[in-house]
């Protein structure tokens, strides 16, 4: 499990980590969500090891974070690939930077080549892939040893729906598997489909935590009533059923459109962030 336990780092006058607490548990998929300059890369960047903590800890399985920097597999939020390589030397170079050899080797960039898509691509230098191409080799290079921690850095921007497709559905096959996940993200609705649980980070802390459910438990829906020839009636309730009800029952003509939305991750953000 990964455990981090009051971190705190700052950059002058700029405190991007502010008491930081964040647990993990095998298996488990964690979206964590916030604006920029919410503390999301910097976390993810001590976990990396490219940044050191001002105070707090981190421990992955009871192991200082130190010992257990070769369980860590990481998905950048910038691309960091060479472009002068081909997608199938990445896979080879960092299966063996992983310890992979012979078979092992094999059967691992086999299982990453066809979860993202790869074998139309695996001969082109890099430098020559299109976005989403790109993101999907510098994910594989992350899932290739089958580390027990992913780490993904907003693994999705600007890709297309092929390459987001492909992998969450990696993702979410690995975490099936026992693996834990920390998702960084702007892309709520990614959450849902990844069935995660969320924290919500803000100023450097998170200040909130749970599944989707228990985090939009009292956000209020909004019920829509559209009738010929006035303008739309939107209102905002936590009882959507009562609140349509006494709708209709207020009001004439013909009606041509009823809608209730549900309350969203984006709603439960900005009701957070507000």
């Amino acid at each position: 499990m990964l455990h981090a336990d009051g971190l705190t780092k700052r950059y002058g006058a700029v405190l991007a980590l502010n008491g930081f607490n964040l647990d993990v548990a095998p298996g488990e998929i964690t979206g964590l969500v916030g604006h920029n300059g919410a503390g999301k890369s910097t976390f993810v960047d001590v976990l990396c090891g490219l940044v050191r903590p001002d105070s707090g800890t981190v421990t992955f399985n009871g192991r200082p974070l130190a010992a257990a920097r070769g369980d860590i597999g990481v998905a950048p939020q910038h691309i960091a690939l060479y472009p002068g390589a081909t997608a199938g030397e990445h896979l080879r170079l960092y299966g063996r930077l992983a310890g992979l050899r012979g078979r092992a080797l094999t059967t691992a960039t086999d299982e990453v080549i066809d979860a993202l898509l790869l074998t139309d691509f695996l001969d082109r230098r890099v430098g020559l892939l299109s976005g989403g191409q790109q993101r999907r080799v510098q994910a594989a290079t992350a899932l290739l040893p089958h580390p027990p921690l992913l780490l993904m850095d907003e693994p999705t921007a600007g890709a297309d729906p092929q390459t987001r497709e492909s992998l969450l559905a990696a993702l979410r096959h690995r975490a099936a598997g026992g693996t834990a996940i920390v998702y960084a993200t702007h892309y709520l609705p990614e959450l849902a489909d990844l069935q995660a649980t969320v924290a919500v980070a803000r100023h450097g802390r998170i200040i909130a935590r749970g599944t989707t459910t228990q985090l939009l438990d009292g956000l209020p829906s909004e019920v829509l009533l559209r009738t010929a020839g006035t303008d739309d009636l939107r209102v905002h309730t936590t009882d959507p059923a009562r609140t349509l009800t006494t709708l209709l029952q207020n009001t004439s003509g013909p009606i041509v459109e009823i809608d209730i939305r549900k309350p969203s991750l984006d709603d439960l953000y900005r009701s957070l962030a507000g």
